[in-house]
């Protein structure tokens, strides 16, 4: 697959990509590998959450942060508009922002088999395994996405990310 981005010529701000997607669909391989490509800034929200204090408790039975959304996004308008540089935002929550700030929105996806054998490599409980399973049945990612505007091409890692390709095109 490959995914095209406009870049609008005498544009001040770089341009923002953020990826999305339920957690363990490489939304971090596909971010890293994209901000090398453009040369631009790969930023991870879970270490923005963590050096803002955006954390505002911990979910015992879904064995997760409960992060305050409308804080984070400040945050990240803030990172964006006093950027001069490309930035490729990486989380699974990165989609709440206003899209009028994001020239592209990449959701990941992959088959759920693949997506539960990645989960359980990674130790998650199985509660939290059928939750996010969930999440990528029913499109959450992606349909919320749509719902908040956001120009969406969906990046499926099923098979890795052999064939995938970013290519920028000037207007």
């Amino acid at each position: 697959m490959t995914v095209f981005l406009r870049r609008n010529l005498g544009e001040k701000n770089g341009i923002v990509v953020i990826v999305t997607g339920t957690p363990s669909t490489g939304k971090t391989t596909i971010a890293k590998r994209l901000a090398k490509k453009i040369n631009g800034m790969y930023v991870d929200v879970n270490k923005l959450v963590k050096k803002h204090g955006l954390s505002i408790g911990y979910d015992r039975k879904r064995r997760s942060k409960i992060i305050d959304i409308d804080k984070l996004t400040k945050v990240l308008e803030n990172l964006i508009k006093n950027s001069k540089k490309d930035l490729v935002i990486d989380s699974h929550l990165s989609h709440y922002l206003d899209s009028k700030l994001v020239h592209l929105c990449l959701v990941t996806k992959c088959e759920l088999k693949t997506l539960r054998k990645r989960l359980e490599k990674r130790g998650y409980h199985k509660s939290k395994i059928r939750e996010n399973l969930d999440v990528e049945i029913f499109d959450v990612c992606l349909t919320e996405a749509l719902a908040l505007g956001h120009k969406v091409d969906v990046v499926d890692t099923s098979k890795g990310l052999k064939g995938w390709e970013f290519k920028e095109k000037k207007r």
